[in-house]
């Protein structure tokens, strides 16, 4: 079990920027005792938390390259140790001399995200900050990114802590009640137990309904397009891109793979996939086209069922919309509506919902890029979002399940006690309070080197 504020013998280092030409490089140096590091790299000692113009030494002494060094003393850095930064120019050349005297000197390779790993164990984040490090640098959005840093200031963390408390003192009454066996149910009715964890519920809901909206912006929806051959899925993609990533023409059957372009609507992500035309073929080209529109299908969140307006839900239509798995939600899209005389808008079918657009004129694409948020679940007071990842949601909803379970077996007081007990451990898990070495590896492994 790996125990927080542990101390680090051993010296890490890592180019802490993007590989490739840039103004400036970073190479990033975390352990503790520094100092004779610092001697051998700049020749001089560093005032700490202060820019210094320095020349960066190799072995020889001979300059690698001139620029900024900051010194940060444990505790006060980002990994609770004691940090050096070298700022040099970005080459790459450079900064791999720059690492290999790092080396050189018995510092060791950074793995990936071991710089944050250690902050997290120094208690300088907790895990759902130390996980939102990585979400901000892979924040595809400008609300993802706003999301991203309220995970990070700890409002995420803050919301759980609330709610964690909040069990805490309701664990307390129910404890407490077991010890007095004779006047146990009394004594929990007089403390509205059963009020308090109705309260504790809806505040968990609360979590649950923000923490979703950042799951959301962070993983984005994947929508597969289908359809007969020539409804226009292919332009219907280039009009969500706004670029002629997938080639269109009168010919049935034109897309014989699958397209896969992402798009952003309001912040959130949707990763949309143009797939082949379903029909009957002999072409054993297509059947293969077809066979990966399938497996797309298999792996989506959202199918667009894409129809042709003229023609209406015809057999075929209603083949391919019987075999779209029972799970996965479908949007019906009328296209080609400016070849009709009709408007863009929404219908009604025996409580279906049909959208009709066109993605020739793009009449009626605000409509479906509404809808599109709709159906995945995006909140327009999606503000407060916090970036969340899955193994939050499936913490947030075991706690859920638990405070179900106690408020139906609330008179079983042992019983009651544990679900509470269980809650809480799923609560902990997203902050870290506990936790073992194959799930801090695999969410540290999944950063990137220098962070």
């Amino acid at each position: 079990m790996l125990q927080k504020g542990m101390a680090k013998t051993d010296t890490i280092a890592a180019v802490a920027t993007a590989p490739g030409r840039g103004g400036i490089g970073v190479v990033r140096i975390s352990g503790y005792q520094l100092s004779e590091l610092v001697l051998h790299l700049l020749g001089k000692p560093l005032r700490p938390r202060f820019a210094s113009l320095k020349k960066f030494l190799d072995i020889d002494g001979s300059v690698i390259d001139e620029g900024i060094a900051l010194y940060f003393p444990a505790p006060n850095s980002f990994t609770g140790e004691d940090v050096l930064e070298l700022q040099g120019h970005g080459g790459n050349a450079v900064m791999q001399r720059l690492l290999k005297r790092c080396l050189n000197l018995g510092v060791r390779l950074a793995e990936p995200g071991e710089f944050t790993k250690r902050a997290f164990l120094n208690d300088k984040l907790d895990l759902a900050q130390a996980e939102s490090v990585a979400d901000l640098i892979d924040a595809a959005s400008e609300e993802a990114a706003k999301s991203a840093v309220r995970s990070l200031q700890g409002e995420f963390s803050n919301a759980v802590h609330e709610v964690v408390e909040r069990l805490i003192h309701l664990r307390m009454l129910v404890e407490a009640s077991i010890d007095f066996p004779d006047e146990d149910i009394d004594f929990l009715e007089a403390a509205d137990a059963l009020g308090k964890l109705s309260g504790v519920r809806e505040q968990l809901q609360q979590l649950q309904n923000r923490a979703k909206q950042g799951c959301l912006l962070r993983e984005g929806v994947h929508v597969v397009l289908v359809g007969q051959p020539n409804v226009g899925k292919s332009s219907l993609l280039n009009l969500l891109a706004g670029d002629e990533v997938a080639i269109v023409t009168a010919i049935a059957g034109t897309t014989r793979d699958t397209v896969r372009e992402e798009i952003e609507i309001k912040g959130v992500p949707f990763h949309i996939i143009d797939t082949a035309g379903l029909r009957d073929t002999s072409c054993e080209v297509e059947q293969i086209g077809i066979a990966r529109t399938w497996a797309a299908v298999d792996k989506a969140s959202l199918a667009l069922l894409l129809l042709d307006s003229r023609e209406g839900m015809t057999s075929s239509d209603e083949a391919i919309l019987a075999r779209l798995p029972e799970n996965l939600p479908v949007m019906q899209i009328f296209n080609k509506i400016d070849l009709l005389p009709r408007e863009a808008g929404i219908e009604f079918d025996a409580g279906v919902k049909r959208i009709f657009v066109s993605a020739k004129s793009g009449a009626g694409m605000d409509l479906l890029r509404e809808n599109l948020l709709e159906v995945a679940g995006w909140e327009q007071t999606g503000e407060g979002a916090f970036m969340a990842r899955e193994r939050h949601l499936r913490a947030l909803d075991g706690a859920g399940a638990c405070l179900r379970n106690a408020e139906n077996n609330w008179r079983q007081l042992e019983f009651f006690a544990e679900e509470l007990k269980l809650a809480q451990n799923e609560l902990n898990s997203i902050t870290g309070a506990f936790g073992a070495d194959d799930l801090l590896g695999e969410i540290f492994s999944r950063f990137c080197i220098g962070k």
